[in-house]
This record gives structure tokens, sequence and C-alpha cells, in this order.
């Protein structure tokens, strides 16, 4: 009997070690997946970004609510057909809207979120802001000018083996972004006030940032479009962490 027993336990000690290692196994191939994404990014981004996630205590309350807004909905389209279509909105299409899509879109890359596409246009055409264009390349982005015109079109790159971002300024309603089943989000006030509905949008979301254009040929200038571009980061960043916790 007791030989009996001692099998018994031994047997169970065995199944224990055994799922022990199964989950440590399969924790370690979720942590490579994501370490894969981590690595694949531009060296520059990867330095930048390492630091974000310590920063989100610096986002107000009232910010956060916003922003969870923006992951709940972005989750419900992930969960209803699997993809997730975000258009950001400002007057001009020319910084902020610009930032906010290329932040979100590294930030869903980075969180391995797949099928998440992020556009950006204005209620008018003018051009993407250089000054918002060095400041992305600042952080990290690769970013190269296609032609001389005066609404150039930017190649933007942030990691190996993924498709290039094409910016230029566009009304939001442009051919070149989704026309139906998005989720809007208006990046500045102005934007907000002129369009409290947006044809085709399944969602609208405010979450203004305020203008950098303030700073223009002043001596804070880049300062302020730095300071800009990392609270975007911070907060895209913040928004899909939420997004990879509600499908997780």
């Amino acid at each position: 009997m007791f030989a009996s027993l001692d099998i018994k336990i031994n047997h169970m000690k065995l199944n224990g070690i055994l799922i022990l290692v199964i989950i440590l196994l399969f924790g370690n191939l979720s942590c490579k997946n994501k370490t894969d994404n981590h690595l694949k990014l531009t060296q520059g981004l990867d330095t930048y970004i390492k630091t974000l996630e310590n920063e989100f205590d610096l986002i107000s309350a009232e910010r956060k609510t916003l922003l969870e807004e923006l992951s709940m909905f972005i989750a419900e389209e992930k969960k209803s057909d699997n993809t997730g279509k975000v258009i950001f909105i400002c007057t001009h299409n020319s910084r902020r809207s610009h930032m906010s899509q290329l932040w979100a879109q590294v930030a869903s890359y980075y969180y391995n979120i797949e099928n998440i596409y992020c556009y950006s246009g204005g209620t008018e055409i003018t051009a993407f802001n250089p000054r918002a264009v060095k400041a992305l390349k600042k952080a990290g982005f690769q970013i190269e000018q296609m032609d001389s015109t005066s609404n150039p079109v930017y190649n933007v790159k942030y990691a190996e083996g993924v498709e290039r971002v094409k910016g230029f300024s566009k009304k939001f309603s442009n051919e070149f972004n989704p026309q139906k089943e998005f989720i809007a989000v208006m990046t500045c006030s102005d934007a907000d006030e002129s369009c409290p509905l947006v044809p085709g949008a399944k969602y609208r979301v405010a979450i203004p940032y305020k203008d950098p254009k303030v700073s223009d040929n002043t001596p804070a200038e880049e300062r302020i479009y730095n300071e800009r571009s990392r609270q975007i980061a911070r907060e895209m960043f913040y928004v899909f962490s939420k997004v990879n916790n509600i499908l997780n």
C-alpha cells in the first residue's frame, strides 16, 4: 500500500513539474514574440520607447478617461472583425494628426496587436509640417521626403519588415483613407467643433492636443515640438497597453 502511495505522489510531482515547464515554455514564447517586434524597431525608436510606460503616471485622470474610451472602441473593433481602422483628424493635417497616426501605429506594433491601420486627415489641406517631421525624426522614425512639391509625400519607416507609412496632408475624406467603419479621433478643438459628425465613422472620440504651432519661429520651437511628440507617444502607448489588456 505504501509503495502504491509513493508512486502516486511521485506521479503527481512529475505532472506538476511538467505543467510548470509548459507554462514557462509558453510564457517565454509569448515574451519572445513581443521581444522580436521590439528588436525590429528602428534603433532610435527602440531606445526612445523603453521609458514611455514609466510615464503613464504623468497622464491626468481626465485624459486617461478619454484615452480608455478610445482603447475600448479599438478593442471592440478587433473583437468584431479582427481589424481596427483609426483616422486622426485635425484642421490642417500638418502636425498633431500626423504625430498621433504614427505613434498609434508604432504602439499597436509594439504591443503585437495585429491588423490596426492608422490614418490621418484634416478639414483642410496644407502640408506635413517640417517641424513635426523633425521632432519625429529625433524620436527615431526614419522619414524620407519623396518630392519637393508644396505638399510633399513622406515615406516613414518605424520597423524592419513592415510596410512604410505614407505621410502627406489630405482631407479626412480623401480616398486614401477608409470611407466607413472607422474610428474618428479628433486631435484638435477646432476640428472637434467644426465636425460634430464625421461621415462614415463608427465611433468618434475627441482627444485634443495643444498646437505646437504657437512656438513656430521662437526660441522654444524645438522644445515644444519635442514635448508634444512625447506627450502623444506616451498617450498612444497608454491606449494600446489598455487594448492589449482588454484583448488578453
